[in-house]
């Protein structure tokens, strides 16, 4: 967990009212850091949520975090209901949704989220809809730029973004990004 992204994230749990979900959670260590657990202070006492496709990831988060609840399933059909969410963490999760499908996992984190909720997205800035491959499963490089008329589209609106460049010894030597869309 880059000191960088601990902070981002941190910021942003703090700023965000009502329950989090975490899509895309993997083996669950940010849905615990959402939660105030894993080095990120005292428990907030915030209702969190993690959600994965993986099986053995969900299954690694129970056994780690029991007292957090996971879903194992897919951010394209979210167990939540409409309008329930206050913010969505998507860290380098989405990255791994061929392009052409981005629209309607986009729809589905809107139909979640309440009026004014948050979504955070972290992904790999380069060429937009370009794949390359990853540990976990083929990925695909975007821009703010690129992601924000998608969000648009599906009731989110960007209101901030960056990008920056890695340091030697980051385990990736591609270039972040991260974005902050709002539900309108």
């Amino acid at each position: 967990m880059d000191p960088r992204d601990r902070e981002l994230i941190r910021r942003w749990r703090d700023e965000t009212p009502g329950m989090l979900l975490d899509a895309g959670c993997g083996p669950g260590h940010w849905t615990a850091f959402l939660r105030g657990d894993g080095g990120a202070g005292p428990d907030t006492g915030r209702e969190v949520e993690g959600i994965d496709l993986s099986a053995a990831f969900i299954h690694g988060a129970r056994v780690r975090y029991p007292h957090l609840t996971f879903h194992h399933g897919s951010f394209r059909t979210l167990p939540q209901a409409s309008g329930s969410v206050g913010g969505i963490l998507a860290w380098y999760s989405v990255i791994h949704t061929p392009p052409a499908e981005l629209p309607a996992v986009f729809a589905e984190l809107a139909r979640v989220l309440a009026p004014g909720g948050s979504l955070l997205l972290g992904y790999f800035v380069g060429a937009p809809r370009v794949a390359f491959p990853h540990a976990v499963a083929p990925a695909f490089f975007w821009t703010a730029e690129a992601l924000s008329p998608l969000l648009a589209a599906a009731g989110l609106d960007v209101h901030w973004s960056e990008t920056r460049g890695r340091e030697p010894g980051e385990i990736s030597s591609r270039p972040h990004g991260a974005l902050r869309a709002l539900r309108s």
